[in-house]
């Protein structure tokens, strides 16, 4: 029986406690903590049992409780402080990054598979999801004009739980958006906003909701609806779930889906951020809209798409990233690739590494490279290790001149700092540096907090931790059905005063969560050293269809439970942004052990870190960059090594944990001093970790990044090619055609150099090379002298470039151009001669892939 009609019941707040609404609709609530703690205060265990969502608390509560309030003149009092607290907040528009050109419209569309935002909100799995909620959350402190775009899942990520002998069970529950700190957007008329797409011959419809993130708006879509097949209604159930024509209409949905919403909300930016490959086909639709709106060929659109689109990847190995069979894709795309003006041939080798090879599956990360001109990994290595993943897309150029830099990620550091340590940074940095860009000055003022005051705030958060597993272990026995025995003995878990190791991440197998367990003799002797004693926590999911993964939680789970362990190691189910938070606030190491070079950036150390809790970790992502071999900021684990025999690697490694662990670690730790209180070194090192490391690992200083290489940049080049009836994009389209059609008869002869007797450090060579231009302007290239110090095998370990200039031409249309070079250092040294194009609104020479050197 269905109903004739639906309302939506909500409570009847009394007039004083309207402002309610506005505390609960704004997000900001998850990293302010008084307007959390105004709710929290109310009434703690339906706070904790919401999940902390305001909106579904204040449904939740009796009416007389709401009236009982209103008559609370405190309570009023604080609701009436915190709603001008958040006006205030929403008032401020100035940014420390100028963005040119404002409109009051959004210059940044920054699209994202997920987000995680708070765990009141349930739309991200992991890693990825937090960083993209970090983002927004940064982006709203620094006022930088950005709107979030995303899905809206039912079911959301699937809610972990294990058996009795330690196998992951998923379950998915389905989550009431109405009971959420979301709003469905609605036209002037009051109606509901829908937007569609066509999926293979489908039109397929999509509400919108807007969720508040302080001073940014998220927008999520949803398929939901009654207008839609029932299959394609489940389209948004669940974040990676199902098949890959599940996931290839869900980024379909995204990408092209993304960009009608923000038409259908008038929003106009003029940038968009890819965030992951799920989201290249916004690239396309882009493209479509341009070629419609200014009337552009498919060439000048791409160069306009391209010149304002950022792209992040964050995935190190290619089996990571999405790829989907070309028969997959031409049931979806054969009749966007007519609205393109393309042969379909054409649109797939937009997403082919090379476009020649006819089986050769769409990659999503390639479309979304050769769609953005800003292309960077997530850390200095990552960047590294992108450009040797990505090479074959510029197979003529060598690894170091692919254009993916890198803008290492970071971590808000008010939304993951616990309230007792925010508490000693007010007294000490000032109430402004939650909002203040300049981290730098602020946290250069760690050094001055007390040893004691610090030591005591960290204590505290390590028996709060301790009680805050001993209650969930509790909770987890009970649904499992477990005796009163196994009850009393989780009241008994953990020492409040023991040195404490956290181990939280997805459960892949290059995470490698069983490389203590590599010798469990010598981890229960570590285990039972009641002197110094030792204990850890364990935490995180492995992917549904990841057995590997379960198998190591499954062990990992039966030695937590056996005898010699179970007060000591601690795994905790169905881990969130809620038990993140108490993990990475309470422990005193956070360990990390990827195999090299497999870890893209690793934020969860970064949201230790800021609580002052060290880090042990191989070399691999941000660590690789953060640690100093004095050790003052943390440990690592091997010296960034990199192994062909994995098994090796493991053996070595899980014998360096060891040896550091029992030999710096534990006695740092257990070093209390003359008078046995303080661990006056084991301080030292956590102030020097934060005054070091918070300034440079934390999205105030990310988002700047971005702003400042990537945002402004892009919008500067939106505004250039767009001016004069897209004059610019034109030119620059039809210069690139010219580039490509000539190109392959450029040649290079006669270089000549001097050869001195001796060469020393620092002297100059000359270069002198006879080009070929082809009927090519000089100005419309660079010939560039290669050089730099020879390895062993005579191949370049570093190079730099120096531009040659034309000093002649001759008669039979060659030019001859000459340059200088000099030797920075001692050893063996050499070089070569290149062409590159050059244009003034081209922003890198690479990134057409045209290159011509000099035959050798």
């Amino acid at each position: 029986m269905q109903p004739l009609r639906v309302y939506s019941v909500v409570p009847k707040l009394p007039v004083k406690l309207n402002a309610l609404w506005e505390l609960a609709y704004n997000l900001l609530f998850a990293w302010n903590d008084d307007i959390a703690s105004l709710f929290a205060q109310v009434d703690r265990k339906l706070w904790r049992d919401c999940s902390g969502n305001p909106v579904g608390f204040l449904n939740r509560l009796p009416q007389k409780t709401l009236e009982s309030l209103a008559d609370d003149e405190f309570f009023v009092e604080r609701v009436g402080d915190l709603r001008q607290t958040l006006a205030t907040y929403l008032s401020r528009k100035t940014t420390s990054i100028p963005f040119p050109d404002r409109d009051g419209q959004p210059v940044v569309a920054y699209f994202s598979l997920e987000y995680g935002i708070s765990a009141c909100l349930p739309v991200y799995s992991g890693g990825l999801g937090i960083l993209a909620g970090d983002h927004l959350k940064s982006a709203s402190d620094l006022c930088v004009p950005l709107v979030g775009i995303g899905l809206a899942y039912q079911q959301g990520y699937f809610r972990q739980y294990l058996t009795a002998d330690g196998w992951q069970q998923e379950r998915y529950p389905i989550y009431d958006f109405e009971q959420m700190p979301l709003q469905q957007c609605k036209d002037a008329a009051g109606e509901r906003i829908l937007i569609h797409v066509d999926l293979r011959g489908e039109r397929v419809y999509s509400q919108i909701w807007k969720a508040q993130v302080g001073r940014v708006a998220l927008y999520l879509l949803d398929t939901n609806v009654v207008e839609n097949q029932p299959g394609s209604r489940q389209l948004t159930n669940r974040l990676y779930g199902g098949d890959l024509e599940t996931r290839v209409r869900q980024e379909y949905l995204l990408g092209i889906g993304g960009i009608r919403a923000l038409e259908a909300l008038s929003l106009k930016p003029k940038v968009i951020h890819m965030n992951e490959g799920h989201s290249a086909f916004a690239g396309l639709e882009r493209i479509a809209n341009f070629m419609d709106k200014y009337r552009l060929s498919f060439e000048a659109a791409m160069e306009l798409v391209a010149s304002s689109s950022i792209f992040t990847t964050h995935t190190p190995v290619p089996a990571g990233n999405d790829r989907f069979p070309p028969d997959l894709i031409q049931l979806y795309f054969e009749d966007y690739a007519k609205r393109l003006g393309l042969a379909f041939k054409v649109l797939l080798a937009l997403g082919r590494e090379d476009p020649r090879n006819d089986s050769e599956h769409f990659c999503m990360p390639v479309l979304a490279l050769k769609l953005s001109r800003f292309n960077n990994g997530v850390s200095l290595l990552h960047g590294v290790v992108s450009r040797r993943m990505w090479n074959r897309v510029w197979n003529q150029y060598p690894v170091e001149d692919v254009p993916i830099g890198a803008i290492t990620n970071g971590v808000h550091v008010p939304t993951w700092v616990a309230q007792d340590m925010a508490a000693l940074y007010d007294r000490y940095f000032g109430a402004n540096w939650r909002e203040d860009p300049d981290t730098n000055r602020v946290f250069a003022q760690t050094h001055l907090i007390s040893d004691a005051e610090l030591w005591r705030t960290h204590e505290r958060l390590r028996e709060r931790l301790v009680g805050y597993v001993r209650e969930r272990l509790r909770e987890q026995l009970l649904a499992r059905g477990a005796k009163r025995k196994e009850l009393q003995a989780a009241e008994e878990v953990l020492d409040p005063q023991a040195l404490t190791i956290g181990f939280a991440r997805r459960f892949a197998t290059y995470k490698r969560a069983n490389l203590l367990l590599s010798d469990k003799e010598r981890l229960l002797k570590i285990l039972s050293d009641s002197t110094r004693p030792v204990q850890f926590v364990f935490a995180g999911k492995a992917h549904p269809h990841d057995n590997e993964g379960k198998k190591i939680i499954q062990e990992l789970v039966q030695l937590c439970n056996s005898p010699q362990c179970r007060f000591n190691m601690v795994f905790l189910e169905d881990y969130d942004m809620e038990i993140a938070s108490y993990l990475v606030q309470g422990v005193d190491v956070w360990l990390n052990t990827p195999r090299r070079p497999l870890e893209a950036c690793g934020t969860s150390g970064m949201k230790a870190m800021c609580n002052g809790v060290l880090n042990y970790s191989t070399l691999d992502g941000w660590w690789a960059e953060a640690w100093k071999p004095d050790n003052s900021v943390g440990w690592a684990i091997g010296q960034g090594e990199e192994y062909e025999d994995g098994g090796y690697q493991d053996f070595v490694e899980s014998q360096t944990l060891y040896n550091i662990l029992e030999n710096e670690i534990i006695p740092t730790f257990y070093d209390r001093g003359h008078h046995g209180s303080l661990p006056r070194n084991w301080i030292r090192k956590m102030k020097d970790s934060i005054a070091e490391l918070a300034p440079l690992y934390n999205s105030h200083r990310m988002v700047e990044d971005y702003a400042r290489i990537a945002y402004v940049p892009a919008l500067e080049n939106y505004n250039r090619l767009t001016r004069d009836d897209c004059a610019a994009a034109k030119d620059l389209a039809s210069w690139r055609m010219d580039m490509m059609t000539k190109w392959g008869n450029l040649d290079i002869r006669n270089i000549r150099a001097d050869e001195p007797d001796q060469l020393h450090v620092g002297d100059a060579v000359r270069v002198r090379a006879e080009v070929h231009l082809n009927g090519i302007r000089p100005q419309d290239v660079e010939v560039q002298i290669y050089a730099g110090r020879l390895d062993y095998e005579g191949k370049f370990a570093q190079r730099e470039t120096v531009n040659m200039r034309p000093v002649e031409n001759m008669d039979d249309a060659w030019t001859v151009y000459v340059g200088e070079v000099q030797p920075a250092e001692a050893g063996r040294f050499g070089f070569t001669v290149r062409i590159l194009p050059h244009h003034p609104l081209l922003l890198d020479s690479h990134s057409l892939g045209l290159i011509r050197w000099a035959a050798a």
